[in-house]
């Protein structure tokens, strides 16, 4: 496997390196200023990003990374599933993949298996969808997890007691520097929503970013398949909140715990902070009732682990990812 200017194109200045030259690079992907992150993140909170990066494809992403300063913040999202946006919004440059790197295909395999290609920008469901009518089986968990393959790569997305690297056999990765290559599922450490570079490249983790993977699944029954992830949606709509704005899991399992047991132990269902509250169906799950801030919502987690740690001794770590800077609500 190893072997908001406008939606038009955009006229970047890149420096060649070889020639020591600079040269325009006409750039596909769509670039906007100032874009509110509010309406990119599924808790519907977040301040504006400085600079927004909607690329073409893989390639346009490349040429993309080439034109920023090497100073330049970078954070790559998906469906912002996953993700607090603090009210202050976000310095840098936040790049979107959802849509965007969405190619779905199957790259061969034998009689007891094959393998699939996603693109970071494909959400789980869809992925789960194809490889079931493909009568490929192991995926039908995905249909669970509300994010897309990159961010799943990128912290061993989970549920129903399955993970996203126990179905992996390589990853395509894009440098900040806008190289494009692969890495063996075997190069990493994968531990529970971890996932870390295990040689001598781990510098290199935060410079790069999964722009698709390599799924290697067993053959089966596609109208098993189809019916496991009917029931599996059936149990995910019963047991969370998905009617009001929330992103998932707030906190990892502890081991040999569950961190909704150690918050309902607390008495915090329906603890609130501004329009920030627990869950009354789902105690690790907060929910945006009434225009919250990421302030409101941040503060609540904080409460959360305080009064968990008070009373269990545990701390529990979030699993959601916090960034940009403190600030007014916008």
């Amino acid at each position: 496997m190893l072997n908001d200017l406008h939606s038009q194109n955009v006229a970047m200045p890149m420096v060649d390196m070889a020639k020591g030259s600079l040269q325009e690079l006409i750039l596909r992907g769509e670039l906007r200023l100032d874009e509110p992150m509010n309406q990119h993140t599924s808790w519907r909170v977040g301040g504006k990003a400085r600079r927004f990066y909607k690329p073409a494809d893989l390639q346009d992403l490349a040429d993309f990374l080439r034109t920023l300063a090497t100073h330049e913040s970078v954070h790559v999202v998906g469906l912002g599933s996953n993700l607090l946006v603090r009210d202050g919004g976000i310095s840098g440059t936040v790049v979107a993949l959802y849509g965007q790197l969405d190619d779905l295909r199957i790259m061969g395999g034998n009689e007891s298996n094959g393998l699939i290609y996603a693109g970071a920008g494909v959400t789980c469901a869809k992925l789960a969808r194809f490889a079931a009518k493909n009568g490929l089986v192991g995926m039908e968990f995905f249909a669970g997890i509300p994010g897309t393959v990159g961010g799943a790569l990128a912290m061993n997305a989970g549920c129903f007691a399955e993970e996203t690297w126990k179905k992996v056999e390589c990853v395509q990765i894009i440098h900040r520097s806008g190289r494009i290559y692969c890495r063996e599922a075997s190069d990493y450490d994968i531990g529970y929503r971890s996932v870390k570079l295990r040689h001598e490249d781990k510098q290199e983790y935060d410079s790069e970013w999964f722009v698709g993977g390599y799924f290697r699944l067993l053959r089966g029954n596609t109208v098993e398949s189809q019916q496991k992830i009917k029931y599996l949606l059936a149990q995910r709509i019963n047991s969370q909140p998905l009617n009001q704005p929330n992103a998932g899991s707030v906190f990892r399992n502890p081991p040999n715990d569950y961190a909704a047991r150690l918050i309902e132990s607390c008495g915090l269902k329906g603890k609130a902070i501004g329009g920030a509250m627990v869950s009354i169906k789902h105690a690790n799950f907060i929910i945006n009732t009434d225009n919250a801030r990421a302030a409101d919502i941040e503060a609540l987690i904080q409460f959360i682990q305080k009064e968990v740690k008070k009373k269990s001794g545990i701390e529990l770590v979030c699993e959601v990812h916090i960034m940009g800077e403190f600030g007014e609500h916008t």
